[in-house]
């Protein structure tokens, strides 16, 4: 460097005077840490203090949010049952979320009162369960749950309330055992077998997984006895859908009903509670014999209300009016002189009953049977006989059509038969040579008269005997024509 350029630069520098204060003031901070100057300790100790303050401000809200977090948990206790959330599903257990700082494990054999069942087919990720409080903490720390200990606490729960309020609750049957029935009520349950509906030890094992209706009779939680009756829970059911139902039936109504039984006079049909006589003679438009020629039990069918005694709690049906009325095609389908065919379906002391195409029965008056005097149906005809008949006469209105059976037959058999019966009276109508005549006729007129009467009276006897064999009737002995001569 040049001389010049050094003038230069001791000309700008600062002047001497100054350089010591600013020494002085270096010094001086050295010096400070020897012998503080008043005004600095003062400056750091405020700060240290700010320090302090503002770390213990931090402690004291990490502790309050700390202590409002436990505040939010909630206080379980050995024995407690409480909802939780299952979280995870593994070979080792359940774990569910109680609302703890932790889960809860439900051991794979405090999970379900069946064994052979998978964990999956118990409970469900994500699904709400109750569980019970068996370890607050085990030798790992670990907060020890039961899902079965709850559902058996929750049953016994149950089953008490239902005896102290007399409700009704429904369990499946498990097994048939002697004396009765064994039910799964979440713990076990016995009905007796005088307590079962039907009341017969015959039909159990029909009720065998099949889920009943009970009512608590009996409940001891220290003997784990619990006994319950089918039969009283089946009666007030029907007894609260009787009232039920009979407060709404009405005259006229149409309802659907189950035949529950059926007698020699009708059917009773359950109209949800309450029956109703159902009797033969509402059952259909044709005549019946007996109600198991249009129905049977355990059939459901629409019944019309025809009657109510609400006094007398009894209710009276049909059927054939909600039926369509067969004579009211009756006039379109059958006009007098047309043959039709029929079923004879009764007889009458005036006559038989045909059932014709159509479900309308016809009179064939005993009259119009046969071409001969008729006195009673059943020397023609027979319940069941196919029948060709003539249409005398139809009335719908009345109900009523009149057949003839002789009619319609062929004229040619008509005529035969008229020929028989000309024949008949006309042997019956030959003088006949009694005893009396045989005895007056030798005091009379000598032994040769008596043997020619007689000779002339078996050529009589021999003529009929022939003419019976033609007509197919039956031979008659000679005492039978002895006495017919006698009474001649």
């Amino acid at each position: 460097m040049s001389v010049e350029n050094e003038n230069e630069i001791v000309e700008d520098a600062t002047p001497i005077t100054e350089i010591p204060l600013v020494v002085g003031a270096v010094v001086e901070e050295g010096a400070a840490s020897e012998e503080p100057v008043p005004t600095t300790p003062v400056a750091e100790e405020s700060a240290d203090q700010e320090v302090v303050s503002s770390a213990e401000a931090e402690a004291e809200t990490n502790t309050s949010a700390n202590n409002d977090y436990s505040n939010t948990l909630p206080t379980l206790n050995q024995g407690d049952v409480v909802k939780g959330v299952v979280v995870h599903i593994d070979r080792e257990g359940v774990l569910v979320d109680v609302g703890m700082k932790s889960e809860g494990l439900i051991r794979l054999n405090e999970l379900s009162r069946d064994a052979a069942l998978q964990p999956e087919e118990v409970v469900q990720v994500g699904e709400q369960i109750d569980v019970y409080v068996l370890d607050m903490e085990d030798k790992e720390g670990v907060l020890i749950l039961s899902k079965k200990r709850a559902d058996f606490e929750k049953a016994w729960e149950r089953v008490q309330q239902a005896k102290e309020s007399g409700a009704i609750i429904s369990a499946m049957v498990s097994d048939r055992v002697k004396g009765g029935l064994v039910v799964d009520l979440g713990i076990r349950g016995f009905v007796p077998a005088s307590h079962v509906a039907s009341g017969s030890k015959a039909n159990l094992d029909r009720y065998i997984g099949q889920s009943i209706p009970l009512k608590v009779l009996e409940v001891d939680k220290e003997r784990r006895k619990v006994i319950l009756s089918h039969r009283l829970a089946v009666e007030e059911e029907r007894q609260h859908r009787k009232e039920t139902t009979f407060s709404s039936l009405g005259v006229g109504q149409i309802r659907r009903g189950h035949v529950r039984r059926i007698t020699e006079f009708g059917a009773f049909v359950d109209l949800g509670g309450v029956d109703g006589l159902l009797h033969i003679s509402e059952m259909a438009w044709t005549r019946l014999r007996h109600p198991s020629e249009v129905l049977k039990e355990g059939d459901d069918i629409e019944v019309i209300i025809l009657k109510i005694d609400r006094d007398q709690n009894r209710i009276s049906l049909g059927r054939r009016q909600i039926l369509p009325d067969p004579w009211s095609e009756i006039a379109n389908r059958y006009h007098s002189g047309q043959v039709i065919t029929g079923t004879v379906s009764r007889l009458v002391p005036f006559g038989a009953f045909v059932l014709v195409e159509g479900g309308v029965e016809g009179i064939i008056p005993n009259s119009e049977l046969s071409t001969r005097h008729v006195s009673r149906a059943n020397t023609v005809v027979n319940v069941g006989d196919s029948v060709e008949v003539k249409v005398l006469d139809v009335r719908p209105d009345e109900r009523k059509m009149t057949l003839s059976l002789r009619q319609a037959r062929p004229e040619a058999e008509t005529q035969r038969e008229r020929q028989d019966i000309e024949q008949h009276v006309n042997s019956r109508e030959e003088p006949r040579f009694t005893i009396g005549d045989a005895i007056r006729a030798q005091r009379e007129n000598g032994a040769d008269f008596l043997t020619a009467e007689m000779d002339e009276s078996k050529e009589r006897r021999s003529r009929r005997r022939r003419s019976r064999t033609r007509h197919n009737a039956p031979e008659r002995s000679d005492e039978e024509n002895d006495a017919d001569n006698e009474a001649g």
